[in-house]
């Protein structure tokens, strides 16, 4: 260990030590309506943001302008014989605030394909990086190469009136929304089909065209569209959302504001997440004796005796078990009710689908025994890796991708709005860990 790096690791641990005595002591003090402790933990749970796009309900899931899920999946327009709505539907609700008619999610797919043609430099900044690279670098990559076609950005240049910004904000969205399918397929052909990308078809929604440039057949397209709709927003608070929006609030335009929110989602604590459930499974399956099935040999059943004491295990090992729990929900997520429902209908009998069930009846249980868990249930990621799983994308690193797609459409239609309105640049206030302590001793003083 170099000089330097050693004197660091001895500051680092008495700033750990300060930061943990600061929080034991003081933490429930409040300090200007909040307390030490949502200072000290990433300000969760502080009502200072705005989005009447989304609304995260701590009892009944998200909210899409007013609707819950199931209300939404119900209400939306969908394609000829089909149960899933249009995305395009999805986004006209989000951007309206009101359901859209068959006619008006026509005209969006319409507009759509105008603008969807990927420009051919994005697909060479893409063929220029290694074929390691994450996918979603690549993917925060090419939105962020196409910054050059800001219609936003041109527009201030000029001295466009502040009133006037949403417009530019808008046409950059429905620049940059049907272009995310090609792209995202791009990449997962690219890098894991043989590099044999596939001619994007005319005249499809934003589900089916996706579908079909990853070369996947009927029902993906039904799989793409409920997915993309499930994870469009998640209130503005989340790291994608907010990263979006923050960046947005310095007038970044929407190319430089997705980039960075796609940048939030790629770490681990966010859209990586059902591939953590994913790979913690089929741990949990091989350590079982249970296996992983293929054409040769068939998965052997395991019991929910030794599921439940592989959860056990897992826990007195000082792990978490992925997918269960939520920052906010306190029951279990709708999406992963209209996930599941789906992979019932149409896979009952995949493995994963049943190990996910036998989860189901165990890991509340054994949570709740902890004492230490508020949500005991599953989540959004618990089941959305499954089905990417049982249609054939079975490369994990490419979930966050997928999450990105549909996350956009939300976050793109916040920022205009933001724009809209004239939310400023937002700016908190921060403070070091001595003042903060003095604050609270101040406070404990005078109570």
């Amino acid at each position: 260990m170099t000089i330097l790096k050693r004197k660091l690791f001895n500051k680092i641990e008495q700033a750990q030590d300060e930061l943990r005595e600061v929080l034991d002591r003081y933490g429930s003090v409040k300090i200007d309506s909040v307390t030490v402790a949502q200072v000290i933990g990433g300000m969760r749970g502080i009502k200072s943001l705005i989005s009447d796009i989304s609304y995260l309900d701590p009892e009944e899931g998200i909210r899409f302008r007013g609707l819950s899920i199931a209300e939404m999946i119900a209400a939306l327009p969908k394609p000829p014989g089909q149960k899933m709505p249009y995305v395009e539907g999805l986004f006209y609700l989000l951007l309206m605030n009101e359901i859209p008619t068959e006619n008006d999610v026509r005209q969006l797919i319409d507009e759509f394909e105008t603008r969807a043609a990927v420009p051919m430099y994005v697909y060479e900044v893409l063929r220029a990086m290694p074929r390691d690279t994450s996918p979603m670098t690549m993917f925060a990559t090419a939105v962020l190469a196409m910054q050059r076609e800001s219609q936003f950005a041109e527009a201030y240049a000029r001295g466009v009136g502040k009133r006037d910004y949403w417009e530019t904000y808008l046409e950059d969205t429905l620049n940059l929304l049907p272009k995310l399918a090609g792209i995202g397929a791009y990449i997962y052909r690219m890098k894991y089909k043989s590099d044999t990308p596939l001619v994007r078809q005319s005249g499809l929604d934003f589900g089916a065209s996706f579908a079909q440039q990853m070369g996947i057949k009927s029902p993906y397209d039904e799989v793409s569209r409920l997915y993309f709709c499930l994870h469009a927003d998640h209130e503005a608070g989340n790291v994608s959302a907010h990263t979006t929006l923050l960046v947005a609030s310095a007038l970044s335009d929407p190319y430089l504001s997705l980039s960075a929110g796609l940048n939030g989602l790629a770490g681990p604590l966010h859209g990586r997440a059902n591939q953590e459930v994913l790979r913690w499974t089929e741990g949990l399956l091989t350590s079982l004796g249970c296996g992983i099935p293929s054409k040769e040999k068939p998965a052997t059943k395991c019991t929910l005796d030794d599921i439940e004491r592989a959860c056990r295990d897992t826990l007195g090992s000082g792990q978490v078990i992925p997918g269960f729990g939520h920052a906010v929900l306190r029951k279990t997520d709708p999406r992963y009710t209209a996930l599941l429902e789906f992979a019932k209908e149409h896979f009952p009998d995949y493995y994963l689908v049943i190990i996910n069930e036998q989860l189901l009846k165990v890991v509340p249980r054994v949570l709740m025994e902890t004492g230490k868990v508020k949500n005991p249930w599953p989540n959004v990621d618990c089941i959305s890796g499954v089905i990417q799983s049982y249609y054939g994308v079975t490369e994990y690193d490419f979930y966050p991708v997928l999450f990105g797609i549909g996350r956009a459409f939300g976050v793109l239609a916040n920022i205009m709005w933001n724009r809209a309105l004239g939310f400023p640049l937002e700016r908190p206030k921060s403070v070091t860990t001595a003042l903060l302590r003095s604050l609270a001793e101040n406070v404990s003083r005078t109570s």
